[in-house]
């Protein structure tokens, strides 16, 4: 007697083996509070059109140092400035200093 394992696609309930399946993680989703792991059919992936050249992912952080993440079209964020381009470019960067601000140790004698 020989046992034989076969994968099972959580989208199709397709049978196949393990090199026909990809391994999908589902991060964010309305529906749930962690994140979850799919088995796929490879074709099946062809349902999942990538917009990751098309959106923009904000991190916002509210007065109250609440933080989440915000997907918005690249073509609705660009929209949000008429020269988005030149806001991004002059805009200050997340680590180091502040633009314009000197090393120093504040007593003048920099």
């Amino acid at each position: 007697m020989a046992i034989v394992s076969q994968k099972v696609s959580d989208l199709s309930g397709k049978q196949g083996d393990d090199k026909q399946f990809a391994a999908v993680v589902v991060r964010q989703h309305p529906a749930i509070d962690q994140p979850k792991a799919l088995d796929v059919l490879v074709p099946e992936l062809k349902q999942f059109v990538d917009i990751g050249d098309q959106i923009v992912i904000l991190e916002v952080t509210m007065p109250d140092n609440s933080k989440r993440d915000v997907y918005v079209a690249l073509e609705v964020f660009n929209e949000a400035a008429p020269n988005m381009a030149d806001v991004l470019k002059n805009a200050r960067g997340t680590r180091g200093r502040v633009p314009g601000t000197r090393v120093g140790n504040g007593n003048g004698n920099g």
